[in-house]
């Protein structure tokens, strides 16, 4: 079995590796043909007007020259943003994706259900249903102009008869290619780089223990990513704390610190604030504005975990559980370093620098479109080819927890368009729906609307609705550099968004395949409205602080 399941896992390491190979060598050919600098320059061309244009551009009209470029990279039927108004969809096309959030939540607690959930397969299909309906309500039924995000702002008008076939590439434009594959490729590129470095040893599993580990994590989750660091300590800690019996709220505050609160100081930290950096927000901007509520909120859970566990799980576990961890001690001991974390680095500078709305460090040029995914894919080669396999059957490693993430997250992406574009709509007359003073929202209403919604919609798209809905309300005041949203109200939307992923598995990607790690390590992790009990008992205390000391 052993021997089977080796190569099994050597099979998959090959395949990923030909499959790399296979999408340079299009992306190659696609250079050759200057499909890429051709969606460059079309971005750059766009972003330059639209920085000549108002805060609010996106309602004002556009030159002749967009228009063409409209034409050519959208569907037929794609017109300037000046020239239509999109409008949301009513709001029972939502459904799909309250099923989906439904399915998430309930089908593992149903005894018939439960063992047919756990296939990637079954989750797959229950998302690609309810993908397909949502895209069905765009081709037939919806009859208003659609905003499209991909390669840049955009709005579609209603076909003349037939399919609206321009509604559905929008969405899958917006969903898919502007959202979806930044997001997945990041992740996959921390998950798996990471999964090829070895942390092994087995501590004494007392609350300091832990507590450490999940400070370092907290602070890696900044620089390597949430992901990357969930990834690299969650095998440790899980070993470590294997000879206890009471480990879920460990795992539970894992994912509270280095899951989510940890990635506030950086945009690769997680995917909101990588969109924030999309959208002109300088690379250290969250590092110098942020890096008080992320001590705070981080400092917080680590001492109320240290509370809980001083005071009750580490007193509850026996006499012959203690002596177990104490005999079994081992010292840390690092494998594949040398190779992978220059390559962790390398995902960082490509974040970091190959954006095609921005130049290169020192020069004129703007990277390719689409390079940055490639270069993280590029990365992930050749840890897989050349990294040692050993060190990834110790860490019985596999793709199960990436695809779950994957198969999920594409579902989500597609159902939660009409919820978004509601959002998108309605977002700027909250302030009066919710009796705001002067119908404007404040920097509180921004923290816990962003992070309510980003609890259940996912946090990176929920972000950016909210920071294109400041953008839109924006009055004068101290802009962040490179954007028309004022600093506070860009501090509470990017505290909401990271720190309230924490709230829900879905939440924030890495939350999802932490809890399957755990799961296949033997924990017995809580279903979806179990851990929502842990997050608001613990979590929310701690949110409260930090709006009330920085909203």
């Amino acid at each position: 079995m052993a021997l089977s399941t080796d190569q099994s896992t050597s099979n998959a390491v090959n395949g990923v590796v030909v499959a790399i190979a296979g999408l340079v060598i299009v992306y190659a050919i696609s250079l050759s043909l200057g499909l890429p600098q051709h969606g460059t320059e079309m971005v750059v061309q766009h972003a330059s007007h639209s920085e000549a244009s108002s805060p609010t551009a996106e309602g004002h009209a556009h030159d002749d020259q967009d228009s063409d470029l409209h034409a050519d990279a959208n569907a037929e039927g794609a017109q300037e943003a000046g020239d239509l108004v999109s409008a949301a969809p009513p709001f029972w096309t939502v459904i799909p994706f309250v099923l989906l959030l439904g399915a998430v939540a309930i089908l593992p607690l149903i005894p018939a259900t439960e063992h047919w959930w756990e296939s990637n397969l079954s989750r797959f299909k229950v998302a690609a249903v309810l993908s397909l309906a949502t895209l069905l309500y765009y081709g037939w039924i919806h009859s208003s102009p659609v905003d499209g995000h991909w390669p840049y702002h955009y709005v579609v008008e209603p076909a003349a008869k037939g399919m609206n076939w321009g509604f559905i590439q929008a969405i899958l434009g917006s969903a898919m290619v502007s959202e979806f594959v930044p997001f997945i490729v990041l992740l996959f590129s921390l998950y798996t780089i990471s999964g090829g470095i070895r942390i092994g040893g087995d501590l004494r599993a007392n609350p300091m223990t832990n507590a450490s580990f999940m400070a370092a994590g907290g602070l890696l989750a900044s620089f390597i990513g949430t992901t990357g660091a969930a990834m690299l300590l969650i095998r440790p800690l899980l070993e470590t704390n294997k000879e206890r019996r009471y480990v879920v709220h460990t795992v539970v505050f894992f994912i509270f610190i280095v899951c989510n609160c940890g990635g506030c100081l950086l945009p690769i930290g997680d995917p909101p604030l990588f969109l924030g950096y999309l959208e002109g927000v300088p690379f250290t901007w969250t590092l110098f504005a942020l890096w008080k509520p992320w001590l705070l909120a981080n400092g917080l859970l680590l001492a109320i975990y240290l509370v809980l566990d001083n005071l009750w799980y580490f007193r509850k576990e026996t006499i012959a559980d203690h002596y177990r961890d104490i005999t079994h001690t081992t010292k840390l001991r690092f494998e594949g370093l040398g190779l992978n974390v220059p390559l962790l680095l390398g995902v960082v500078l490509a974040v970091a620098l190959l954006d095609p709305t921005k130049t290169l460090p020192g020069t004129d040029s703007h990277p390719w479109m689409f390079s940055r995914e490639v270069v993280q894919l590029l990365l992930v080669g050749i840890a897989l080819q050349f990294g040692a396999s050993a060190v990834r059957h110790k860490n019985a490693f596999n793709y199960h927890a990436i695809v779950e993430v994957a198969v999920l997250f594409f579902g989500i992406f597609i159902c939660m368009q009409p919820a978004l574009q509601i959002l998108g709509e309605y977002g700027g007359k909250l302030g009066g729906m919710l009796g705001a003073e002067g119908g404007v929202l404040s920097n509180a209403h921004y923290f816990w609307i962003t992070g309510g919604l980003s609890s259940v919609l996912d946090n990176a798209p929920t972000y950016l609705v909210f920071f294109k809905t400041a953008e839109a309300t924006a009055s004068s005041g101290l802009y962040v550099p490179g954007t028309h949203v004022e600093e506070p109200i860009l501090i509470a939307i990017s505290l909401g968004a990271v720190l309230m992923g924490a709230m829900t598995y879905i939440g924030n990607g890495p939350n999802f395949m932490v809890r399957a790690i755990a799961e296949k390590s033997g924990v017995k992790m809580p279903s979806f409205f179990g851990y929502v009990g842990y997050s608001v008992v613990f979590l929310l205390p701690v949110l409260w602080v930090v709006a009330w000391q920085n909203c």
